[in-house]
């Protein structure tokens, strides 16, 4: 008895082409692309995802092209779509970064910097690499890395891969992406954009009411302690902003 094997190479062309885009959107997502992740991991991990999704998927993938041009077009296809959705998704982490800067100007730790574990161990503002960091930790604990996976799944719903790719629609959704990011950022740290007006104006009209005063130096501990103790009584409320935005930002990929 002879075994075929006639369905070996369209199999193993199928699962590459899932990989592709699959791999380049783990590596890119939030959470589960983090620098932090050994790289090692993240890539058994995308392999073992793209074969728990052939099955589910398979029947969605185009026919193997005979020549060699075709399966490259086709690879490059599948990269590019899983590029540009993660880096859409990616650019959702900025509001912590917008958010720690604010906040970091307004309380006078602007030059406390420490490593971003979401920028690639770049530097960054104390607040907001804790913001970052506490924003990964948070879409574990609330599972929203299962809303992540879903979308993955579901992208092949909204973007087929016969589907021919959409440039301007990415790059659209992109500015219309960092633009949402930056409001979301702000409205984090609005209640610190107003405790610094007030209080830099109410330092203004001290110092203007005694000018022997060196307001600066004496103010500055207060501006500190202040600013400490509103990031403590608001920490909750401005990580709840940012996980419903990044969950709300995931079901657009759910179609």
């Amino acid at each position: 008895m002879t075994i075929g094997l006639d369905w070996l190479p369209a199999t193993a062309f199928g699962y590459i082409i899932l990989f592709a885009r699959i791999g380049a959107i783990m590596m890119l997502m939030p959470a589960l692309g983090e620098q932090m992740i050994p790289m090692r991991l993240r890539l058994t991990f995308a392999l073992a995802f793209t074969l728990v999704l052939f099955p589910l998927l398979s029947d969605m993938l185009p026919a193997m092209p005979v020549e060699l041009g075709g399966m490259v077009g086709l690879l490059a296809h599948e990269l590019a779509v899983g590029l540009i959705i993660g880096a859409i998704v990616r650019i959702t982490v900025m509001a912590t970064q917008v958010a720690g800067a604010i906040v970091a100007f307004q309380t006078g730790l602007s030059g406390a910097m420490a490593a971003d574990p979401t920028m690639a161990g770049m530097q960054s503002a104390v607040f907001a690499s804790f913001l970052s960091f506490l924003g990964v930790t948070l879409i574990f604990a609330t599972d929203l890395h299962h809303v992540a996976l879903a979308a993955i799944y579901d992208s092949y719903m909204v973007f087929s891969p016969t589907d021919p790719l959409m440039f301007e629609d990415a790059m659209q959704l992109a500015v219309r992406t960092v633009a949402g990011a930056f409001t979301v950022g702000v409205q984090m740290a609005a209640p610190f954009i107003v405790f610094g007006l007030v209080f830099n104006l109410g330092a203004g009209i001290l110092a203007r009411l005694m000018p022997q005063l060196q307001v600066y130096f004496v103010l500055m501990p207060a501006n500190i302690i202040v600013g400490l103790l509103l990031f403590a009584i608001l920490l909750t409320m401005m990580m709840g902003w940012y996980l419903t935005a990044f969950e709300n930002h995931l079901a657009m990929w759910r179609g």
